[in-house]
């Protein structure tokens, strides 16, 4: 049997996909640090969406708080350590037609989270009591990920977190050198 998907969850698909490649494009394309990473937290929340959409809600939650998150903030961080923005170049975003759109934008996402929660929600925070102990297991996702995590690839994830303290060590040290050079 063939999944029924309604014409409203086609659109925003098909629109979080057209964001998420716009916005990637124009990220690649500023000159701007700060744009450019401001561009990259946007591709980042639309993913998650396109995520959670295609029922990965772990995966699309992981995506904003690590990536639209810590990861961004450490390269805003960086960036604004070295000194490469400029404000002069985000002024443009500050007109009233921009905070008008975001302001639609935001209702209409709202309104979509009100609908969303009052169909769909309440059956599904729903657990039966005639579940058993195996049953509940299977619907544990943060354990099916984080065991190979943890496990298998422990020595991967480490080398990672160690490859992203000397990269912000790198920065610091770039940037010191910088500042020290331009008294």
């Amino acid at each position: 049997m063939e999944p029924h998907y309604s014409l409203v969850y086609v659109f925003l698909f098909y629109l979080f996909g057209v964001i998420a490649l716009a916005s990637a494009l124009t990220f690649v394309t500023r000159k701007s640090p700060v744009a450019a990473a401001l561009w990259l937290v946007n591709t980042m929340f639309s993913l998650a969406a396109l995520y959670v959409m295609l029922d990965a809600q772990f995966v699309g939650v992981m995506q904003v708080l690590v990536y639209a998150g810590a990861i961004m903030v450490v390269f805003l961080f960086v960036v604004m350590l070295l000194n490469l923005g400029h404000p002069s170049e985000l002024a443009a975003a500050r007109g009233t037609g921009w905070k008008l759109a975001a302001g639609l934008i935001g209702l209409g996402l709202l309104s979509e989270i009100m609908v969303i929660a009052r169909t769909k929600l309440p059956e599904q925070l729903i657990v039966p009591r005639d579940f058993n102990e195996q049953q509940l297991q299977k619907l544990n996702v943060v354990g099916m990920i984080a065991e190979p995590l943890f496990k298998d690839y422990l020595l991967a994830f480490e080398l990672t977190s160690v490859l992203l303290l000397v990269a912000i060590t790198g920065a610091v040290v770039l940037g010191r050198g910088r500042a020290a050079g331009a008294r």
